[in-house]
Formats: structure tokens, sequence, C-alpha cells
């Protein structure tokens, strides 16, 4: 059955408040011209949403997620003067909304979370009018990298790896997109690849105190103490590793990701 990993917690909405179109979208920029139409499938609380509205107007804008209570957040954080943004919620199986109706479908961090990625896929070329794209960017966990080396680390990445896919989910989602994405059959595909790199002071601070704080209190502690997966004192040990990462002047960590910009047929 498929659950979102992570859940709402404040310490997962902090990360999703600080995204932003250049440093969670940048690929995408070249397509996001005044007047085109967009559709954000899993727009959590909106941050990213609402920039992409800012670069797009006055063209519509409308994010979609399935957590009724974030669409309500997101609706309330909307900033004035940002007009042409609505909040809505949503099923990315099966999207409220015509054929053709948008000329961007965009996902970030969400093909990861669900079971069957061909499927939402699928459906978010329905909703996108012929050539136009739809644009997905997902994290790729088996390639995230970190120095100095901590064990504890270690079993972070692998009861992540664990919880996610016992959620349904695929956590290295991003080595798959191009291989999803040809099984819906785009006209056309370009992959690419970024990364998030946290290694200057602050955003090692903001990183690892983040994380720390997942790790005990976010969905994730629920059910990798839930499953038997660990303990509380494994947790414990997982948060404290964060920490030590983010105090060491030599911390450096870094986040792949995969993208793809594919053509509707």
């Amino acid at each position: 059955m498929e659950s979102y990993t992570h859940g709402h917690h404040e310490s997962v909405l902090r990360s999703h408040l600080w995204r932003t179109v250049d440093n969670s979208a940048a690929y995408l920029i070249g397509h996001l011209t005044s007047g085109v139409s967009v559709l954000d499938v899993g727009c959590g609380p909106g941050n990213l949403t609402v920039d992409l509205a800012r670069r797009v107007a006055p063209g519509r804008v409308v994010g979609v997620d399935n957590a009724e209570a974030i669409v309500q957040r997101a609706r309330a954080d909307a900033p004035p003067g940002v007009d042409n943004v609505e909040f809505q919620s949503g099923d990315a199986y099966s999207l409220a909304f015509d054929d053709a109706e948008f000329d961007i479908v965009h996902a970030h961090q969400v093909l990861q979370h669900v079971n069957d990625p061909v499927a939402a896929l699928r459906e978010m070329q329905r909703v996108c009018r012929p050539g136009g794209i739809v644009a997905a960017r997902d994290a790729d966990y088996a390639a995230m990298a970190w120095y100095p080396a901590d064990n504890r680390l270690d079993r972070w990445l692998a009861l992540s790896r664990t919880v996610a896919r016992a959620n349904g989910g695929e956590p290295d989602a991003g080595r798959s997109l191009l291989r999803w994405a040809h099984e819906v059959g785009f006209a056309g595909v370009e992959p690419s690849a970024s990364v998030w790199c946290f290694a200057t002071p602050p955003d090692r601070l903001w990183w690892g105190r983040l994380w720390a704080e997942r790790v005990l209190e976010s969905s994730l502690a629920d059910q990798a103490i839930e499953r038997g997966l660990a303990s509380r004192s494994d947790l414990d040990d997982i948060a404290a590793a964060w920490l030590n990462w983010a105090a060491n002047p030599d911390g450096w960590f870094t986040v792949v990701h995969g993208e793809i910009i594919a053509t509707a047929p």
C-alpha cells in the first residue's frame, strides 16, 4: 500500500519550503515563459509552485496534492500578489482535468513515492497538450554521497530506502525516470541530472539539524519503529551522527537527482 514516507512534520516541510525554481527546477527554466499553463503534481506546501507561477505569469498554475491539510496550508501561505496560482486536492493517478489542458505538467520528488510511476507519468501526459512537456525530477538515494564516512549515516541511508520500498516507492527513482518515460511512449525525452550540495557552514547546519529532527520525529521514524526496522536508541544514534556531520568543518553532502523533460505526443 502506498504511503508518503516522510509525512508532513515541520522538519519535512522546512526542506520543502526551501525549494525554488533555481535550486530544484533549473532544468525547466528555459520552458517557463510568460503565459504558459502549469500543473504542479505533488505540490506539497506550495513554495515551488508559487515560484513557477511567478515565472509564467499571467499563465495559470495549479498545484495538486493528495493531502488536504497540506493543500489548505499552501492556500493560506500563498503570497498576496501572485494571483495566477491555485491549489487543489487530487490524485496523481486520476487528475481532475481535461485532456491536453496544460502546457507543462511538473512533478518534483513525487515519482519516487508512488508504486506505479509509469501510470502516474501516463496520466500526466494525458493532461498535457500535444507538444507540451512533462517534467520530473527525483532524488536517487543510492547515489547520495557524504564526507566524512560514518556507519551511522550508512544505516540512515539503508533505513530510508527500506522504509520507502515498504511503502511501495522507489527511493532510487532518479536513475529510472528515463526508463519510465520510455515505457509511457512520449514523443521525445531529454534526460539530465543535477545535485544539491550542502558543504558551507550554514548549509551543513541547516541540512544536518533538519535530518536529525526528521530521523527522530517525522513519519520515517514512526514507520521504522512500527515495522521493527529500528529502535528509538538506533534513531538517537543516527540523529547524533547528523549533528556530528553538521559540526564538521570538512562535512560535505550531495543529493543526486535524475531529471526528464518529456514531450507529449
